[in-house]
């Protein structure tokens, strides 16, 4: 008989919609992919909440396990590369899409996709970055391979109380850079100033119709929400600076001219965490095993087990989570 394990699935239900819950799974119901990763934790991204509840066209094939995110421990490999014992983290790579993800206690990949997990992080401390801290660190590269030092003014975080932006402020704070964090939950205000943020920005400063050339503000930015907020932070950023864009929690418009960019030579750096290079994943990893401060960390993430994740993803749709959700699939 087939080993049984626990697995958040996304099917269609009776009337044709897709509903997703804990269900058991056999072994032999896993993807025949090359490698067999027990599964150690996951974590709620945004994306995974689009994905579980049905409300975005995450989900190309059904069933699926949903989950971008997964950290744990190399169980079987035909791929030369892996062997059993090795820590690994995935993210993104079309799991959740056409690859079957994160929220189950063994889960067949693509070696691949892998990523050795730093020995420096517990599997529950990768999932507490997961997704959102390993695009964090691709924005806060963008800003750094750009040129931009602290000694050049403001760093500004869209969605800082998010996942993306809370590690953002944490990693850009261990550069030493001056961090104004947009929020609109007044509450969150001293907790991001916990984590390195230097000045707490009302989300209505940057979510308006801006001009088409602001006072310049920012020496770089990093965006986790789109729409009017991009456009303003565009419009506010200084003479050949950068925005680093990753989210489109705002929407997916750009009410903006191209101002920003012929008169103040500004660059928008799109960040792209699903299909990046392995080489560059690999970079992110390693730069977060050097900068992010521990402390910083614990203080952003929450534990929750596997059964929640579907109330957990309209929390996430809803705006009210705070910082980082790490699934333990095993509880």
């Amino acid at each position: 008989m087939s080993e049984q394990i626990k697995a958040i699935v996304a099917e269609a239900g009776a009337d044709g919609k897709m509903v997703a819950g804990l269900k058991t799974l056999s072994l032999s119901d896993l993807p025949n992919e090359d490698v067999l990763v027990h599964v150690a934790y996951s974590t709620v991204n945004y994306k995974d909440g689009l994905a579980v509840t049905g409300k975005g066209k995450i989900c190309r094939t059904l069933p699926m396990v949903p989950g971008i995110d997964l950290a744990g421990t190399v169980v079987e490999s035909r791929d030369a590369n892996w062997h059993p014992g090795d820590r690994v983290v995935l993210n993104g790579s079309g799991l959740s899409e056409d690859q079957w993800g994160g929220y189950a206690q063994k889960q067949r990949v693509r070696g691949a996709f892998l990523v050795r997990c730093p020995d420096e992080f517990s599997f529950a401390e990768a999932m507490a970055l997961g997704t959102a801290g390993y695009t964090a660190m691709l924005c806060v590269n963008a800003i750094r391979d750009h040129g931009v030092k602290p000694a050049d003014g403001p760093i500004v975080v869209s969605g800082a109380a998010g996942g993306v932006g809370s590690v953002a402020i944490i990693l850009l704070a261990r550069l030493g850079y001056e961090i104004a964090a947009v929020t609109g939950r007044p509450a969150t205000g001293e907790w991001l100033k916990s984590l390195g943020a230097t000045t707490i920005v009302p989300r209505d400063e940057l979510a308006r119709d801006a001009k088409p050339l602001e006072k310049e503000r920012w020496a770089a930015g990093v965006d986790n929400v789109g729409a009017n907020t991009l456009a303003t932070m565009l419009a506010q950023t200084k003479y050949e600076g950068i925005v680093a864009a990753c989210g489109l929690a705002g929407g997916m418009g750009l009410p903006t001219s191209v101002m920003p960019f012929i008169l103040r030579g500004v660059t928008l750096r799109g960040i792209d965490s699903v299909q990046a290079a392995l080489p560059r994943r690999q970079r992110a990893w390693r730069d977060l095993a050097q900068l992010i401060d521990r402390d910083a960390l614990a203080k952003i993430y929450t534990t929750k087990p596997l059964a929640e994740v579907p109330a957990l993803a309209n929390q996430i749709l809803g705006g009210t989570i705070q910082g980082r959700v790490v699934i333990d699939v095993n509880a």
